[in-house]
């Protein structure tokens, strides 16, 4: 069986592992984490990063707060005079916008780490794919985190800039690919309307599975054979 989850957000890893059992979740099934494990709650998704290192069916894909850590990977490096020089007001402005975007709690667990598992981590992080596109029965799809930013029917989804699938926000209304269908996450449903919030939406073309982890909503798992929703609410 193949599932889907999103924007995690610093969700505690038990609760994760709970409700993958919860979904009868086994070896020979695989798990795609639609980006955002991290920042904003509790370890800021450290516990969760260092879970995936050892599990051969699980696979994140890249989403924005994993990108804007990457982004501060210097901070990570041995701190000399030389690179303290180095610190440069655009190194400055991309850590201001992670703490700005809750990644405080997500340094504070990466600085209880050794230095080896923080390698570990971003390495792990730096591989991470943008997309994936995956069959499951009859059906193709698209796995990505946020969406297609500037979306033509005609343009392949390797045409598309880190930031385009990593930052878009599709209104309900916008038509995506129309023989395959993308699961997304990124825009918490509740955005959508009070009567989306904590609660997948589907549309024709594509579903956006963030629930709102992030907002202290449970999140929802997807198993795509059948579409069932799994949740510990």
């Amino acid at each position: 069986m193949t599932y889907v989850i999103s924007d995690l957000h610093g969700y505690p890893l038990e609760k994760l592992k709970a409700l993958l059992k919860k979904a009868a979740f086994g070896p020979d099934d695989f798990l795609y984490i639609l980006g955002d494990v991290i920042d904003r709650n509790g370890d800021g998704g450290i516990g969760i990063l260092v879970w995936l290192l050892t599990q051969s069916n699980v696979q994140l894909i890249l989403g924005n707060h994993e990108a804007m850590l990457i982004a501060c990977d210097f901070l990570f490096e041995e701190i000399t005079f030389e690179s303290l020089d180095r610190l440069s007001d655009d190194n400055v402005e991309l850590l201001r916008d992670f703490i700005m975007n809750g990644g405080n709690c997500t340094l504070q667990a990466l600085q209880d780490l050794d230095k080896e598992t923080q390698q570990a981590l971003l390495e792990y992080l730096r591989e991470c794919p943008l997309y994936e596109a995956i069959t499951v029965g009859d059906k193709d799809y698209f796995l990505v985190h946020s969406g297609f930013e500037n979306f033509r029917e005609d343009r392949k989804i390797s045409d598309y800039s880190a930031d385009e699938l990593l930052w878009a926000r599709p209104k309900i209304d916008t038509v995506y690919y129309e023989d395959v269908h993308t699961i997304l996450g990124h825009t918490p449903t509740k955005f959508y309307g009070i009567g989306f919030d904590g609660h997948i939406l589907k549309t024709r073309t594509w579903t956006n599975i963030d629930c709102g982890a992030g907002h202290g909503t449970e999140p929802v798992l997807l198993r795509l054979e059948d579409f069932k929703e799994f949740s510990l609410a």
